[in-house]
């Protein structure tokens, strides 16, 4: 084919991008007056693929990783009838921000809301999106998700309402960590001793793709297609790992979603040259402000207006960077393209980057940017009822490394423990409330936060019990973050709260002094979100209504974290518990007595 030719069916490719993107930007923000039942069939399996050209197996749905992205607008009924495919293990699938409203045995979570889903097993999910916004589904079950069991859950507003900014088109990009050892072998060295931890990822990955260099574990006089030393295949020239592309119009403002399902890395996102006008965050809005450079933690999502505003005769690099940790993985590099300019177009310069790794302060600045947008979003209730502060500490149990929430390293029930509140099974879960403070504040004497810890002396076990609440409570919940058993290390934690929106009320450095800390919390206009980070020795402070009855679970979203303990779980309105479907049922103490 001539290169004039080939330039010209570009060009026609561009325009015919152009006119499907503004189409499905028009139609997706207010397709429907009336909401509608969307039924998807599904099916988990192992899918041999190369998302930074190394190929390994991952858990996906339908062949497809990141697995399929629902669209749906608010109001709609999602039934999705889920196959688990995979030969030797049970699955479960959370809806990570949507808040199960009269329906909590579809949330997904193992051991809590449900039975894992057996080899061979179909198991249906039916639930209401009652919100419009940018969500995510994801596996529950041990460590799934890093395995590549993710996808987007993107609801839309219907007919006759409107959002509160506009634009032309509608984007998104799913962002990730992504680990060449399998999950078993994760999970092995997290439950060993001596204890081995995953390590930082070998790649970061926009919408499934990055870029792994080869040549890193290639033999002498390797080739770009040939094995690693552990037996991967990595092929640089595979076409299923080149850049994922986002196709713009000059001139044009782009509703773009952001959503991070990482493993470990708190990720900093960041397009060359242009500026970010954030809008939304974990399906909430926020008083717009502008950035340069967006703070995305795992389990969180925004929504940015985006404007092509620059020189339209080049692409420019879309960039993520690790945050919070010494950097020991490349930047993930995604292409802004100008249309009609071709996606194979490279930008001329070098890699964004972010702000310093270790510069808190910056990270804590914009956390504090974010308000509730005025008119459109609720104040929280100037009191609460009980106050709950959460030390998360790293500790030594029977020789194993965990962490723990007030001394209480989280380990699952074998029966779910929305059917064990429902049918009063008590020997299922501990009985012995938590507690409500850390057991290492006594004597109005606080904790060091910034001591490495006596493995010796933490006093740390294992459990499984629950913080109850009465339906309408207002609960805040504190969370402290301290040194790990490592020197001079405190890490970023974001933690997400299942069937629930709750507002931050503020963040502070050292140590949460219930009598003087609370005067600065902003009770007129916080942010609502699902998702929250705390900063390395500092707190944060949230408050939520118990109005959802139902079991929850409340964690940190790094996954090695919850693996090893980092989690509690809270119940509310249990004496409203709604009927409980049988296909949650059949493990621990509700298995079938009859055979």
């Amino acid at each position: 084919m001539e290169q004039q030719d080939l330039r010209s069916l570009l060009r026609i490719r561009s325009c015919i991008l152009v006119v499907v993107l503004l189409a499905a930007a028009a139609g997706g923000r207010d397709s429907r007056a009336e909401a509608a039942v969307l039924e998807y069939d599904w099916v988990v399996g192992y899918l041999a693929a190369a998302p930074d050209c190394v190929e390994k197996m991952v858990i996906a749905i339908n062949g497809q990783f990141p697995s399929p992205t629902i669209h749906a607008v608010e109001g709609d009924t999602l039934v999705v009838k889920l196959k688990n495919n995979l030969p030797t293990e049970g699955v479960s699938i959370h809806w990570h921000g949507i808040r199960q409203r009269g329906t909590p045995f579809y949330d997904g979570s193992a051991f809590v809301s449900q039975c894992p889903i057996n080899p061979g097993e179909t198991f249906t999910y039916k639930f209401v999106v009652d919100r419009a916004g940018t969500y995510f589904y994801h596996g529950h079950l041990a460590m799934q998700r890093v395995a590549g069991l993710f996808g987007s859950l993107i609801v839309s507003l219907p007919s006759g309402k409107t959002e509160p900014f506009s634009y032309d088109g509608d984007l998104s990009v799913l962002l990730s960590d992504w680990y060449h050892k399998s999950i078993y072998q994760q999970e092995l060295g997290l439950s060993s001793i001596p204890f081995q931890f995953v390590g930082e990822p070998q790649s970061l990955l926009i919408q499934g793709r990055g870029k792994y260099n080869c040549s890193l574990d290639l033999p002498p006089g390797g080739s770009a297609a040939t094995s690693s030393p552990d037996c991967l295949q990595c092929n640089a020239t595979n076409p299923a790992c080149a850049p994922f592309v986002l196709p713009v119009q000059p001139g044009k403002t782009y509703r773009l979603r952001i959503g991070s399902m990482a493993t470990l890395s708190s990720l900093n996102f960041k397009i060359e040259n242009h500026n970010l006008t954030v809008v939304a965050a974990d399906g909430r809005y926020v008083e717009p402000f502008v950035v340069d450079n967006l703070d995305v933690y795992s389990g969180q999502s925004y929504s940015v207006l985006l404007t092509a505003n620059q020189d339209p005769t080049r692409n420019y690099w879309v960039g993520v960077n690790v945050r919070g940790r010494k950097p020991a993985t490349p930047t993930g590099l995604a292409i802004l393209q100008y249309l009609p300019n071709s996606e194979h177009l490279l930008p001329p310069t070098p890699a964004p980057t972010g702000p310093v790794w270790n510069d808190f302060a910056v990270s804590l600045a914009q956390a504090q940017k974010y308000s509730a947008k005025k008119g459109l979003e609720s104040a929280p209730p100037t009191t609460s009822h009980k106050l709950i502060i959460f030390l998360m500490t790293q500790n030594i149990i029977n020789g194993y490394t965990r962490w723990a929430v007030n001394n209480i390293s989280q380990v699952p029930s074998a029966t779910p423990l929305l059917a064990a509140f429902k049918f009063k099974l008590w020997n299922a879960f501990d009985q012995t409330p938590p507690p409500r403070r850390p057991p290492q504040y006594t004597n109005n004497k606080h904790f060091d936060i910034f001591a490495t810890p006596n493995p010796n002396t933490t006093h740390a076990s294992l459990g499984n019990g629950v913080y109850v609440s009465k339906l309408g409570e207002v609960v805040d919940i504190v969370i402290q973050n301290t040194n790990t058993l490592v020197p001079n290390n405190s890490e970023i934690h974001p933690w997400h709260f299942h069937g629930h929106d709750f507002w931050v009320l503020g963040y502070g450095e050292g140590v949460f002094d219930p009598r003087n800390s609370t005067k600065t919390y902003n009770l007129v206009n916080p942010p609502l979100r699902n998702t929250v980070a705390v900063f390395p020795y500092g707190w944060v402070a949230i408050r939520f209504i118990a109005d959802n009855p139902g079991v929850w679970p409340f964690h940190c979203h790094v996954e090695p974290h919850l693996f090893v303990g980092m989690g509690t779980v809270f119940a509310e309105g249990i004496h409203k518990l709604p009927h409980i479907p049988s296909q949650t049922l059949g493990c621990g103490l509700t298995k079938p007595t009859r055979w």
